[in-house]
C-alpha cells in the first residue's frame, strides 16, 4: 500500500491505496472504529486488492492523523472527500467498521451521488427513534467512566471486549495502545457526543448491507441492528465466531459475505 496525506486547516489525514490500483478499477474505502486504525483492515487489503482500488485511512484523531482540532462526523467526511478527490474516485462503496459505520453514513448524507453502496459492520443507525433516553443518556456519561479506569486496564479491556480472537485482540490492542489515556477519553467523549447530536434516522436510496458478530456484545448493536433491519429493509447479515470486530475476527467469512455483495451491485 501506497500512503498519502491530504492536508486542511484541522490538520494532516494519512490514508493508503493499493499500488496495483487501476484508475477505472471499482473502488472501496474502508473506515475503521474507534481508537483503531487503518490496520483494522489489512484482511480486507489482501483479499480485495486485486480487483478493486482499495482505500484506507486513519480516521482524524487516530493512527497518523493526529493531532487533530475540531473533530465531527462532518469534518471527517470532509477529509474523506479531499482524500477520493486527490485519487480522482467519482463513486465508492463505502465499508465502516463501528464509528467507520458512522462516518460512512455522515458522508454519505453530504455526498450522497459519490456512494455506490454501503457496509456496516457492527455499527448502528443514526436517529434517536432507534435509541431509549436511557440508552441515550448512558452513551452521554461513556467517556466519563472510562476515565476511572487505569490506563492499563482500560486498552486491554477496550481490546479485548471488540474481539474474540488472538489475532483480533492483538490488532485492536496494538492501535489502542499507541494511544494515550486523554486521547482515549478525548476521542470517547467527542466520538459519542456526535452520535448523540444525529436525532434524525436516515434512508439511503443505494443498496446497504448490514453486518454483525454473533458475539458482539458491545452495548446493544445487534439489538439496534435488528431493529435497522426491521425499520429499513436493509439485509442483516451475521458472520459467526466473530465479536464486535468482525471484520478480523472472522475475516474469512467477511471477506466472502462483502464479496457476494459486492458482485451483486
Amino acid at each position: 500500500m501506497n500512503q498519502f496525506t491530504v492536508q486542511s486547516t484541522r490538520g494532516i489525514t494519512y490514508y493508503w491505496v493499493n499500488e496495483n490500483a487501476g484508475k477505472d478499477d471499482p473502488c472501496i474505502v474502508f473506515t475503521h472504529g474507534m481508537t483503531a486504525d487503518h490496520t483494522l483492515f489489512d484482511k480486507q487489503i489482501d483479499f480485495f486488492k486485486d480487483n478493486y482500488k482499495v482505500i484506507t485511512w486513519d480516521v482524524p484523531m487516530h493512527g497518523k492523523s493526529r493531532p487533530y482540532k475540531k473533530f465531527t462526523y462532518h469534518n471527517a467526511s470532509q477529509e474523506l472527500k479531499s482524500i477520493l478527490d486527490a485519487e480522482d474516485v467519482k463513486r465508492a462503496v463505502l465499508v465502516g467498521q463501528s464509528m467507520g459505520g458512522y462516518i460512512s453514513q455522515d458522508f454519505a448524507v453530504q455526498f450522497p451521488e459519490i456512494v455506490t453502496a454501503l457496509v456496516a459492520v457492527d455499527s448502528t443507525p443514526f436517529g434517536h427513534f432507534y435509541y431509549s433516553k436511557w440508552e441515550r443518556f448512558i452513551l452521554s456519561k461513556a467517556a466519563k467512566m472510562a476515565s476511572w479506569c487505569p490506563y492499563k486496564l482500560l486498552i486491554k479491556s477496550m481490546a479485548k471486549n471488540a474481539t474474540r480472537t488472538k489475532y483480533a485482540y492483538e490488532n485492536l490492542y496494538q492501535s489502542v495502545s499507541n494511544l494515550s489515556k486523554k486521547e482515549i477519553i478525548q476521542i470517547m467523549s467527542l466520538v459519542f457526543n456526535e452520535f448523540l447530536k444525529q436525532k434524525d434516522t436516515v434512508k439511503f436510496e443505494f443498496p446497504v448491507l448490514l453486518i454483525i458478530g454473533d458475539s458482539d456484545k458491545t452495548g446493544y448493536v445487534k439489538k439496534y441492528n435488528k431493529s435497522w433491519e426491521q425499520h429499513t429493509g436493509y439485509p442483516l447479515l451475521v458472520i459467526s465466531n466473530a465479536a464486535h470486530n468482525s471484520n478480523v475476527d472472522n475475516y474469512q467469512e467477511f471477506n466472502r459475505v462483502v464479496n457476494t455483495f459486492l458482485k451483486g451491485l
